[in-house]
């Protein structure tokens, strides 16, 4: 199943915003322990990046890119 990985605007507490995954149609955010779901709609400013961004920025912040892989399965 594909993913969607996308980045929310840019907020104090994150300066470089979150990584946001869409996988089945569910919405994921990376957070510090893992994947968590995301409840309502897409937030608003998110856009989609491509998988390179996506490991651009979990390099950036800490993160192996074997997280992107790890995106739960909807259900």
């Amino acid at each position: 199943m594909d993913v969607t990985y996308l980045r929310a605007e840019a907020s104090m507490a994150f300066p470089r915003g979150r990584l946001l995954a869409v996988r089945g149609g569910k919405l994921w955010v990376l957070a510090p322990d893992g994947w968590d779901p995301v409840g309502g709609p897409r937030p608003e400013g998110a856009r989609p990046i491509s998988r390179e961004d996506a490991v651009r920025w979990c390099r950036f912040e800490g993160f192996g890119p074997d997280v992107l892989d790890a995106v739960p399965l909807p259900g």
